[in-house]
Order: C-alpha cells, then structure tokens, then sequence
C-alpha cells in the first residue's frame, strides 16, 4: 500500500503563485513517483475540474495513474469514459515540487478557487486538497459540522469501518 498524506495546514501565496507544500505532503509525492530521484522535483498532477469544483484535487503519479487504468478499462466511445477523460485528463494540470518545496499554481487555478494570499491544504488519503480557506470553512467545514450535529454524542465514526455494524 502507498503512503497517504494525513494532516492540514495553511500556507502564503505569493504574488506568482507559488507556495510551499507541507514537507510531510512532499514525502509523500516522493514515494509516490516511480521515476523520482533524490534531487530531481517529483512530480505530480492537479485536476481542477468542472464549474462544481471549488478546490484543487493534488495527485500523486501513482494514484492518478490509478485513475487512468479505471478510465481506460470503460468501453471506448461510452459517456462515462468521454466524461471522465474530459475531467480527469483535459482539466488537470501536471506539474513539479520545485527544489524549495514549492508548487507554482497558474493563474487560471488560483482565479478557479478564488485563491489569493492563502492556500489551505487538507489530505485527502492518496490525495490532497488545494482550498481557499474563506471557502473550505463555508463549504467543507460546516459540511462536517453538519454531519456530526446529526449524530448521537457518543457515535464513533470508527463505525463505519465495519460496514455499520455495531458490536
């Protein structure tokens, strides 16, 4: 099994774009990428998407590569392939940590989000997320909040893993 990113934190943008990836990320986009060398920029791929998409999803080559060989067995010519070609191919951007450990996010993606002095990084499993703050807490945060306003005090989320199974 790969490594998976874990944690969150909010990082500067800089007048061109560029942030820093938390250093525990770029471990992992390290491990991540079957051609990575000690000092060469591991590589990695960020899918923009649709209109819906308020945040940048980071791929690792290993788990986009994931995604690929998933597109690639739907039948050639089906919508569902047409679509998430289109999603994951055509509006995604393949990019390098440079040798300071940052991301240089073009212009077109940080206007997508509405990202200007601050990015928030969330992990995501074998990806991470890419949000303006003032959007994660409005949209995501309060999602969760939600969620667990919903649930008895004592739930344990751990539940799930079970199938929903109580012991």
């Amino acid at each position: 099994m790969s490594r998976r990113f874990r944690g969150e934190s909010h990082h500067k943008v800089d007048a061109k774009g560029r942030v820093s990836i938390p250093a525990s990320f770029r471990r992992v986009i390290e491990a991540s990428d079957p051609n990575w060398q000690s000092g060469a920029a591991p590589e990695l791929v960020i899918v923009y998407g649709d209109h819906r998409r308020n945040y940048l999803e980071c791929y690792t080559i290993q788990a986009i590569e994931e995604v690929d060989t998933k597109i690639d067995a739907l039948p050639r010519g089906s919508m569902e392939r047409k679509m998430l070609q289109r999603l994951f191919h055509g509006q995604s951007f393949p990019t390098a940590v440079d040798e300071t450990g940052r991301l240089v996010l073009p212009a077109k993606l940080r206007q997508k989000i509405g990202l200007d002095k601050e990015a928030f990084f969330i992990a995501a499993g074998d990806t991470f997320q890419i949000w303006a703050p003032e959007t994660y807490e409005a949209e995501e945060a309060a999602k969760t909040e939600a969620w667990l306003d919903e649930l008895p005090d004592d739930f344990d989320p751990l539940i799930f893993l079970d199938g929903g199974k109580e012991d």
